[in-house]
């Protein structure tokens, strides 16, 4: 094929005009993009247990009315919290199991009024997506109610059905349940989709799902606390015990790409709804999860206790007003990004120097753009360090005043001095980076376990499970002996990182605990360079090496984990993503340029490769189809250049760069959409002075090349 495209080069060599540089779960698609795009929810439980508690459901109906309940209240509220959609929580095992709309179904209160339908036209007005949650649970048919009282009225439901049902157990809920989605499904088309409280076996064995996915196609699923396989979405309930306490992903359990989202209580104290208190807001640790769980790609979906009204006790109030004036300054840094320091790349996060700690985004447009965002402060320093993994940073500023900031890389770290005005929330930086140095390309093996060869393909669907087998050595041969300054490990973000009890469940980190690591350059006389214990932390991690080290072959041999054998579910399940070895260390003094960019459109497409519009993209069009397409790149000097790859993938898609007929190179991308995010993978090539083709083939689809 590239001797094909090589004369194909020659050809548009003599055409050419000068141009001016300018899991088995379903991951991915269109319906989940707005859920994708998200970054905020406000989480609704309202029913009749709200306070003051009714029994009869007209009553609450009426009183609900009375005291001015207003659809547009929720909805504006929601929008002082830059949310993009609401979670009605009125069907609820804890809150009398109420419908809050009209239902031809008997079984449980349902009302005259509509109020569903008044809030899903409401957001639909302001742009705002409207999902209703739904309970799996009988069990707490008698709560708050006289004894030999219940919420669920069995005889009704079987006269319905024309058959004895009994409601209070698991089957019989689950068929009234079914037949509530079904009719929901049926009466309310401009819903955004369901958010379930866990699986019943009903719904399980008579393919609820199924009909769901059949029948509202556009709607998503999401589940609380279970990934089941079908879902588009896993929400992580109310986390506590992280250090620090607003870092909500230390918590979660689900690898990206699936979304994945984490919900949690504004009020501190108190239940999920109104319960007649108003509980104070803890200001710090709800903006720090907001921040942490943008850095991590995570949803937040934030519960606030609606009074029987529907307005929200006065702190809680207070914190949506302070949020609507607070979230504007920041908030391109927190919508429209990836998490930063997993597979859409960026600076590392987490743990800092002098106990500062913080998280990183990375725009969805732009992988060259990143935002450093400082939570918790230096103790006593004017500056912060973090690790730079391997970006070229060329600029510095402080995202609210625009301010340039000084800013210096050595030994694989950035550090950014002169900070004096630190926000009491989030002191963000705005990073503009010109790629990624290379490294090296390597095969792998392991001696246990899954294929090592999903180790080094640059593909974050695919990773290595050890089979629960520790100790377990894993090797990465480089093809000839090289300078090797680090080795770096993506461990599969499947597991909490410390160590807790959640729901009755042990939970504990799974990553890598002791290790050594092995070089040879011949792959049988091995020397120990490193030892130690890392980290339990999310996002990359880095092991540096002697300096002079020299190796074709770098063995990492896991000794423990960090999970104990009473976390079942996590001890000795090592997992790994990616493992890669780096050569040299980025440099703001070696970046010569903050790089020329070449639109892929600007090139001639073949073999089915096409332009696009691409709202996204830099020059507004993509190619995709590829096919192949050869792009016109000018270089004011030859040698080895860093070219920057930069396209979009639903899923992970690959593509080979030849540069002026030769060889190609590989670069992986990693996303969940043909639009964004747009993802920049980096490879050295050889250019000429002047003119050079570049040749793309891929399945993903190309904005642009950089060339550095």
């Amino acid at each position: 094929m590239f001797r094909r495209i090589a004369t194909a080069v020659l050809l548009v060599l003599s055409v050419i005009t000068v141009v001016s540089p300018a899991a088995s779960a379903e991951l991915t698609g269109p319906r989940q993009q707005w859920l994708r795009e998200a970054t905020n929810g406000l989480f609704l439980h309202w029913g009749e247990r709200t306070a003051p508690a009714h029994t009869d459901c007209a009553a609450w109906e009426k009183d609900v009315t009375d005291g001015g309940w207003t659809a547009q209240y929720w909805v504006d509220e929601a929008l002082k919290l830059h949310a993009q959609y609401l979670v009605l929580a009125s069907f609820h095992s804890r809150l009398g199991y109420a419908r809050a709309w009209p239902s031809q179904i008997p079984g449980t209160c349902s009302t005259r009024r509509d109020f569903l339908g008044e809030l899903v036209r409401a957001g639909a007005a302001k742009g705002v997506k409207v999902v209703l949650y739904m309970t799996d649970d009988p069990k707490w048919w008698f709560e708050g109610l006289p004894a030999g009282q219940s919420w669920l009225d069995s005889p009704a439901y079987s006269a319905y059905k024309g058959k004895p049902v009994d409601l209070s157990t698991r089957p019989g809920f689950g068929e009234f349940s079914y037949d509530n989605f079904v009719e929901v499904m049926h009466n309310y088309p401009d819903l955004a989709g369901f958010w379930i409280d866990n699986d019943n076996e009903y719904w399980e064995q008579n393919g609820l799902y199924q009909r769901i996915r059949q029948e509202r196609p556009s709607w998503t699923l999401s589940n609380n606390n279970e990934d089941t396989p079908i879902m588009d979405m896993v929400s992580h309930e109310q986390k506590v015990g992280m250090t620090p306490e607003y870092d909500y992903p230390q918590a979660v359990w689900t690898p990206q790409p699936r979304l994945t989202e984490g919900e949690w209580k504004l009020p501190v104290k108190g239940s999920w709804w109104f319960d007649g208190t108003n509980s104070d807001v803890d200001y710090p640790v709800t903006m720090g999860r907001m921040v942490s769980n943008a850095g991590a790609s995570i949803r937040s979906l934030m519960a606030e206790t609606a009074m029987l009204n529907g307005k929200f006790p006065s702190k809680q109030e207070a914190f949506n007003n302070f949020a609507a004036s607070y979230l504007p300054q920041i908030w391109e840094s927190i919508h429209g990004v990836e998490g930063g320091g997993y597979l859409y790349g960026g600076l590392e996060p987490g743990d800092w120097n002098d106990g500062a700690h913080g998280t990183i985004t990375v725009s969805r447009n732009n992988p060259d753009l990143e935002y450093v965002h400082v939570l918790t402060k230096p103790a006593t320093a004017s500056s912060i360090t973090l690790r730079d993994n391997g970006y070229r940073v060329t600029s510095v500023r402080d995202l609210r005043t625009g301010q340039r900031k000084a800013f210096s890389q050595a030994n694989g770290s950035l550090t950014i001095d002169g900070i004096a005005d630190w926000d009491t929330y989030d002191t963000v930086f705005k990073v503009e980076t010109a790629g990624r140095v290379d490294t090296y390309q390597a095969t792998a093996t392991a001696t246990a376990g899954t294929s090592a060869s999903g180790l080094a393909d640059g593909d974050y669907l695919t990773y290595w499970d050890s089979n629960a087998t520790l100790p377990v050595s894993v090797t990465l041969d480089l093809g000839a002996a090289k300078d090797v300054k680090y080795l770096a490990a993506n461990q599969r973000e499947m597991s909490p990182t410390y160590n807790r009890n959640t729901f009755g469940r042990p939970e504990d980190s799974a990553r890598i605990k002791d290790y050594t690591v092995d070089v040879s350059t011949d792959g049988t006389t091995w020397a120990t360079v490193k030892s130690g214990v890392m980290p339990s932390a999310r996002a990359i991690q880095y092991v540096d090496l002697p300096a002079g080290t020299t190796a074709r072959f770098v063995r990492l041999t896991v000794i423990d984990t960090w999970a104990a054998a009473n976390a079942p579910n996590f001890f000795h399940k090592l997992q790994i993503d990616e493992l890669w070895i780096g050569g040299t260390y980025a440099t703001a003094g070696s970046v010569r340029t903050q790089g020329l960019a070449f639109e892929a459109e600007w090139g001639l497409p073949l073999a089915g490769a096409h332009r696009v519009a691409c709202s996204n993209c830099s020059g507004g069009a993509k190619v995709t189809g590829l096919g192949t397409v050869l792009i016109p790149v000018f270089s004011p000097f030859g040698g080895d250049r860093t070219l920057t790859v930069v396209g979009a993938a639903d899923g992970t898609k690959t593509f080979d760069i030849s540069v002026n007929g030769r060889a190609p190179a590989e670069a992986k991308i990693t996303g969940w959409s043909s639009s964004a995010p747009l993802v920049g993978r980096t490879v050295t090539a050889t250019l000429r002075p002047g003119l050079n083709i570049v040749a793309v083939q891929g399945t993903g689809d190309l904005d642009k090349i950089i060339v550095h």
